[in-house]
């Protein structure tokens, strides 16, 4: 039986489901996931759109397309942040805080180069993006 995790905005009018598991996690510290997050850096949890479901709710989910990368989904009630669509990466990130049952185990940092809160936990540090992503794939020291 596939591994599911239900978790909510900060209201519970939007339900989100995940089925599975991702195909990656980790932590970016863009200046466009610090702003949008509320917070020094974003954990993400990255998959596939068909293992992404909203079971509750879907009148209240908005969308802000701050850009053709990133579509930024919320609860229109208490504005609660829930995931990012990224269509040219056929990928969800689901905020690993919208879903507590997920046992986050980090395995990158991503847009390391803008990182407003150095962190030193030995994982791999990216400039910006991996190649398959559209970056440089630079690894950066921590």
């Amino acid at each position: 039986m596939a591994d599911v995790h239900t978790g909510t905005c900060f209201c519970g009018a939007v339900e989100v489901r995940v089925t599975g598991q991702p195909n990656a996690m980790g932590y970016c510290h863009c200046r466009s996931c610090r702003s949008w997050s509320g917070g020094p850096v974003n954990a993400f949890s990255l998959w596939p759109p068909e293992a992404v479901a909203v079971t509750k709710g879907a009148e209240h989910l908005a969308t802000y397309e701050g850009s053709e990368v990133s579509h930024r989904q919320y609860c229109t009630r208490c504005g609660g942040h829930l995931m990012t669509r990224h269509p040219p990466l056929n990928m969800v990130d689901v905020y690993a805080a919208t879903i507590p049952t997920l046992a986050f185990a980090p395995q990158v940092h991503v847009n390391y180069a803008e990182t407003v809160l150095p962190m030193r936990d030995g994982l791999p540090k990216l400039k910006d993006f991996p190649k398959e992503f559209g970056g440089s794939g630079e690894m950066v020291a921590e």
